[in-house]
C-alpha cells in the first residue's frame, strides 16, 4: 500500500473509531467464515512430490518455518517439536538444501519471513541460513524473523544484528496474571523484564514489532488499557495484536482457562484502533506501525504467491495450495533424496480465489477494482455481487475521495476484516491439528 493509500485509511479512524456492527452480524459473519473454512480448507489434496517454477513476473515471498520449542505454550496450534539439538541441527541443514532446490527451479524472492516454532533455538544455524539465502536470492530486501523475549539479550543474539531487518517478538500481554495463566511468566520472566528487554532490543534492529493478543480471561477493559498505554510508550516500530484464536485443537483449554467467553470484541477493538491512533498508523485490521511502507507479519496481503520451505510449511503459488510434510523424518528423507519436502497440493477455483482476494483486501484496508479486473477478468461488483453488497450495506467500506479505483475499509470494515481473517487463521491450525494427528514417535 502507497504512503498516500495508508494515509487515507488512517483518516477512516483518525477521529476516535466507533464501529456500529451489530454483535449479532458479526456473529453470523464468523458463522459464515467457519462454514467456507471448513469448505475450502479441508484435506482433500492430492498427492505431490513437486512445485512449479515461477511464472516470469510475478513477484515471490519465502516462508521457512523452524518447528522446534523449548516448551510448548498451551494456546498455540502451529507446527512445533520439543526442541533436541542434534534433531535441529540436522533440520537446519535440510532447510539450506531445499532453499538450493527452490533456487534450481529459477525463484528469486523479495522478502524472507522465518517464523516456529521457535526460530532462534539455535542462533548460530539460523544466522548460517539467512547468510544463505541472502547469497542464493539476491532480490531479498527485507527479512523478518520471529522469536521470544527469552533470547533477546544473549550474547549469542548479536549474531542476528545485521542479518534480520525485523524482528517479530510475542509478549502477549504485559499483565502479570495473564502471564501466569499462559504458563509465559515462569518461561520468560515478570512483565518488568520483558519491557526492559524490548526497550534494548529496539537498538539493535530497524524495525521491532511487538505481538500481543487480545480475549484472554481476566483482560478487562483497564487491563488491556494499561497493555496499550504500556506499548505506546516502549514505542517500538510495529505493534500486531490480534484476538485468542479458539481452534478445535485448543478448545478445551481456551475456553476452560484462557479465553474470555463475555468478551465483546467489538469494545476492545475500538478501544486499540483509539489507543493507538496518533502513534501508529493502520496497515491492517491489526497491524500497527510507525511508517507505511515496511513489511509486516501477514506477507500473504502483499504478495500473491509465496513458497514455503520446512516441514509443516505450506505454499501459495499459481492459485494452488502446496503442503510440506509435517512428519520431521519423512521432510529429512525427502530432502536427502533430492526432492523437496512437499507432499500434497489443492488447486482452487477461481471464485474461491477471489474470495480469498476479498477476504485479504478487506483485512489490508483498502480494495482495488482494477486489481479484480486485471487478475480475474470481472469487477468485484459482479464478481462477487453478494460480498459486496454486504459490505456497502454494513457500512463497511467507503469510497476512496482521491481514487476511484479504491475503497477503503472503515472502523466497521476494519472489524470485519479482523474477524474474517482471525477465522481464516483458525480454519488454517484446524489443518494443522489434522496433519499432526496421525504423526508418532517415529516422526520427530
Amino acid at each position: 500500500m502507497s504512503l498516500a493509500e495508508r494515509a487515507l485509511n488512517n483518516a477512516a479512524i483518525r477521529d476516535s473509531a466507533k464501529i456500529t456492527t451489530p454483535r449479532w452480524m458479526l456473529d453470523g459473519l464468523e458463522h459464515m467464515m467457519q462454514h467456507y473454512t471448513k469448505r475450502h480448507l479441508c484435506l482433500d489434496t492430492q498427492a505431490c512430490d513437486t512445485i512449479p517454477a515461477p511464472m516470469p513476473g510475478r513477484k515471490y515471498m519465502l516462508y521457512m518455518h523452524v518447528p522446534f520449542c523449548h516448551t510448548l505454550c498451551s494456546f498455540c496450534t502451529f507446527h512445533r517439536f520439543l526442541f533436541r539439538e542434534d534433531k535441529a541441527r540436522a533440520y537446519f541443514v535440510a532447510l539450506r538444501k531445499e532453499m538450493e532446490m527452490a533456487k534450481a527451479l529459477g525463484y528469486d524472492f523479495e522478502e524472507l519471513y522465518i517464523g516456529g516454532g521457535t526460530t532462534t533455538v539455535l542462533v548460530d544455524e539460523l544466522a548460517r541460513t539467512i547468510e544463505h539465502a541472502r547469497n542464493l536470492f539476491p532480490g531479498i530486501k527485507q527479512v523478518s524473523c520471529e522469536s521470544d523475549p527469552l533470547h533477546l539479550t544473549s550474547t549469542e543474539f548479536t549474531q542476528l544484528h545485521g542479518l534480520v531487518d525485523r524482528l517479530s517478538v510475542g509478549v502477549q500481554s504485559f499483565d502479570r496474571d495473564i502471564l501466569a495463566r499462559t504458563d509465559r511468566l515462569e518461561k520468560f520472566g515478570e512483565p518488568e523484564v520483558v519491557y526492559e528487554k524490548l526497550l534494548r532490543a529496539k537498538d539493535n534492529f530497524p524495525i521491532l514489532n511487538v505481538d500481543m493478543i487480545f480475549g484472554f480471561q481476566g483482560q478487562t477493559e483497564e487491563v488491556l488499557l494499561r497493555d496499550m498505554e504500556m506499548l505506546t510508550r516502549l514505542g517500538p516500530r510495529q505493534i500486531t495484536t490480534y484476538p485468542l484464536m479458539v481452534t478445535h485443537q485448543t478448545r478445551k483449554s481456551a475456553k476452560g482457562n484462557l479465553a474470555n467467553g463475555q468478551q465483546d470484541v467489538r469494545k476492545d477493538y475500538e478501544l486499540i484502533l483509539n489507543t493507538l491512533n496518533g502513534h501508529y498508523d493502520q496497515l491492517t485490521a491489526w497491524s500497527f506501525g510507525k511508517s507505511n511502507d515496511e513489511g509486516f507479519d501477514e506477507y500473504v496481503v502483499n504478495y500473491d504467491d509465496y513458497l514455503g520451505l520446512g516441514s509443516g510449511s505450506f505454499s501459495f503459488l499459481h492459485d494452488t495450495l502446496y503442503v510440506n510434510s509435517f512428519s520431521l523424518r519423512r521432510y529429512q528423507e525427502k530432502i536427502a533424496s533430492g526432492k523437496m519436502g512437499v507432499e500434497s497440493s489443492k488447486h482452487y477455483s477461481r471464485h474461491a480465489v477471489m474470495q480469498y482476494r476479498f477476504l485479504l483486501s478487506l483485512f489490508g484496508g483498502r480494495l482495488s477494482k482494477s486489481y479484480f479486473k486485471d487478475n480475474f477478468g470481472t469487477s468485484p461488483y459482479i464478481g462477487l455481487a453478494k460480498e459486496m453488497a454486504f459490505m456497502h450495506a454494513t457500512g463497511s467500506v467507503k469510497q476512496d475521495p482521491q481514487d476511484p479505483d479504491k475503497l477503503q475499509a472503515t472502523p466497521n470494515g476494519l472489524m470485519m476484516g479482523l474477524l474474517m481473517m482471525k477465522n481464516f487463521y483458525a480454519g488454517m491450525d484446524n489443518v494443522r491439528a489434522e496433519l499432526r494427528r496421525p504423526l508418532g514417535a517415529n516422526d520427530m
